[in-house]
């Protein structure tokens, strides 16, 4: 087992020549957090069956609030981002499109086409009358894992306006840390939607922290790749990214641990593969020694956490066997480092777990440990029959040898210690500081294509009704509507 930061923190500082304190020594300091919560999150719904549940972030909110927690840290409502605002990253044609799908256009335009097809060739089906929308539903590859659902870009906006919102809270020093739950949306591609994502937040959100810092490091701790974040930087030294994933027959199917980036952002893309049934001890292992490192050598001005909770033991899509303390492990480390941090969210598919794990780790930033026994909320009855904060790991069998993350580790390490100095990065003119949200701003290569969810449709337990409109906070949040944010004093 690797030393603990406490045991190796300041030592490997001071012989790497770092100016970085010991980790140790800084997570006893205070943290100022900035909390970004859109009320009518909860609102979106994917579909019937559809595992992806906005839903899951309300409880988690509720849960933060019941245990106290908004009262430690600044509460804002994101503003949406804009098209130029998403457009900083993705494609137009596919933003325009965003912007315009909705179910009521594809029914019509459905409707439409057969129509030509049956006036044309007496009910004959032909390609040549598919409707345009039918053409760019394919192009775009939305369909069964991103179906078009209502609001969906407003959806997005929410989604991405956090993240780009945190990030101009790290960016004016208002913040140490930044968490968005609603983002973390880590498969979307420059002009394709992937794996119930359709707008990268996390791409927007580090394109924004480019602006005021040189460096910034990416960590996912997903079940799955983060496939669209580090294909967005696999060209540059500019971003490191660092993803823990389950690796073989297993969405998106890339992250071989010999993906090292390219060109100038050879080595800057490190990934950790993992087989099943990953736990809490092989994961710290694995984590806190290689994060370390990675720390030392390449001292990002930022740091970017995606917090996907699939990882977790019991979800409906993972394969992994992580306790709440085991993921949040990861987070309390990275807030060790004192680095601008930004918290997102991801994937994560039994909800109940997903608002435990998430309100813990929003526990864990503003530095307080909450009761295991959950306070009484408006979704207690999805927490039973224990009605508790943490959940226990599964009895199931690690496929993860000592031997074989040894050898993971040893070669990871051995990548980094191709990184011989921190990269220098010339500073150009500064793009412009996001000073409002109101005011607008006047290809790369594609990887194999596969399914995150198999159609069969998740409908137990009260999790696949339609949530209602209005909920948590939602009186809160009369004058935030207005001012845009919200400052909860503690």
């Amino acid at each position: 087992m690797p030393a603990s930061p406490s045991a190796v923190g300041g030592d490997a500082y001071s012989a790497s020549g770092s100016s970085l304190p010991s980790p140790a020594a800084l997570d006893a300091r205070k943290r100022r957090v900035t909390y970004f919560y859109e009320p009518s999150i909860g609102d979106y719904y994917y579909g019937q069956g559809h595992p992806m549940k906005p839903h899951r972030i309300r409880m988690a909110h509720n849960l933060v609030v019941h245990y106290s927690l908004h009262r430690l840290m600044e509460i804002c409502r994101p503003f949406p981002a804009s098209a130029a605002d998403i457009r900083r990253f993705h494609s137009e044609d596919y933003v325009d499109f965003l912007a315009s799908v909705t179910p009521q256009v594809l029914a019509a335009s459905a409707s439409a086409s057969a129509s030509a097809v049956n006036v044309a060739h007496g009910g004959g089906a032909s390609h040549q009358y598919e409707s345009s929308y039918a053409r760019q539903l394919r192009r775009f590859n939305v369909g069964e894992d991103c179906p078009v659902f209502e609001g969906l870009f407003e959806f997005c906006q929410a989604s991405a306006g956090g993240s780009i919102g945190a990030a101009v809270k790290l960016n004016r020093g208002d913040a140490d840390i930044a968490i968005n739950w609603a983002g973390g949306l880590h498969h979307a591609k420059k002009c394709e939607a992937s794996g119930f994502c359709y707008v990268n937040d996390i791409v927007l959100g580090v394109l924004e922290l480019l602006k005021f810092h040189k460096r910034v490091l990416y960590v996912d701790i997903d079940v799955h790749h983060g496939d669209g974040v580090e294909e967005a930087f696999y060209t540059t030294d500019r971003v490191m990214t660092v993803s823990f994933h389950k690796y073989g027959d297993f969405f998106p199917g890339t992250g071989h641990i010999k993906d090292v980036g390219f060109g100038s952002g050879k080595y800057y893309a490190l990934n950790v593969p993992l087989n099943d049934g990953m736990d809490d001890e092989s994961f710290r292992g694995l984590f806190r020694p290689l994060i370390l490192k990675v720390m030392e050598i390449y001292q990002p001005e930022a740091v970017v956490l995606q917090c996907g909770a699939d990882s977790l033991a019991g979800d409906r899509l993972g394969c992994f066997n992580l306790s709440v303390r085991g993921h949040a492990d990861c987070l309390r480390f990275l807030r060790s480092f004192n680095v601008p941090l930004m918290v997102l969210g991801g994937g994560g598919y039994t909800i109940r777990n997903v608002a435990r794990c998430w309100c813990y780790e929003t526990a864990v930033a503003v530095g307080v440990e909450p009761e295991n026994k959950l306070p009484y909320n408006e979704y207690y009855e999805y927490f039973g029959p224990d009605y508790t904060l943490h959940i226990e790991p599964k009895n199931m069998e690690n496929k993860n040898s000592q031997s074989d993350l040894e050898k993971i580790r040893n070669l990871l390490l051995e990548h980094l210690s191709r990184l011989q100095h921190v990269p220098s990065v010339p500073f150009q003119d500064r793009p412009p500081k996001t000073e409002s949200p109101e005011e607008e701003d006047d290809d790369m290569d594609r990887r194999p294509q596969c399914q995150l969810w198999n159609g069969v449709g998740y409908d137990s337990e009260q999790e696949d009704v339609k949530p209602c409109c209005g909920d948590m906070m939602e009186n809160d949040s009369a004058d935030h509507r207005k001012n845009g944010s919200m400052a909860v004093s503690p």
